[in-house]
């Protein structure tokens, strides 16, 4: 039988209202990372945004295509304090709403810049309804040992979900 490749590290289901979710113990022993987000927030529309290590300074940009249907618009941060993870999709204001998937990738190298490919949907009709596809980059060589995950002006709703994965190495 063959061996899982994804292992969970932590998941957490939020039982109130929360501004902040911080995952603070990932270990160095996996190639790479994938983040699955289940939720929604108090209020429609806003970015979803993460920091690395507890890292404000200038050292992030991202790069984001969002659609949705209709039109289709490009956003670009760069010398940015925050990763903006849904950009121009927003949040829905509904829990189980919007879906976001992340990979952070080689995040225990010393000696190379973080890369995160990401992908987000809000599947409601209003909030900024749509789907973005992105990639991120922390400027920055250290190993990636904490994750914060807020919004731009609210909080995640509870019954939110967050699943941290390592991939194990071949």
């Amino acid at each position: 039988m063959p061996t899982a490749t994804y292992e969970k590290i932590e998941a957490r289901t939020l039982g109130s209202a929360t501004a902040t979710v911080t995952f603070s113990t990932i270990p160095a022993t996996y190639t790479d990372l994938v983040f699955v987000f289940n939720g929604g927030t108090t209020s429609s529309g806003p970015t979803m945004r993460m920091t690395v290590n507890g890292d404000s300074g200038a050292n992030y940009s991202d790069t984001a295509l969002d659609g949705d249907g209709s039109s289709a618009v490009s956003t670009l941060h760069s010398g940015a304090n925050i990763m903006a993870i849904t950009n121009n999709v927003g949040i829905a204001g509904t829990r189980g709403a919007q879906t976001t998937n992340m990979q952070l990738q080689n995040y225990s190298n010393a000696t190379t810049y973080k890369t995160v490919l990401f992908r987000a949907n809000n599947a409601t009709s209003s909030g900024f309804p749509g789907v973005t596809a992105a990639v991120g980059l922390w400027r920055n060589t250290a190993a990636i040992t904490s994750i914060s995950l807020t919004t731009a002006s609210t909080t995640f709703l509870s019954g939110s979900t967050f699943t941290l994965y390592g991939i194990k190495a071949a």
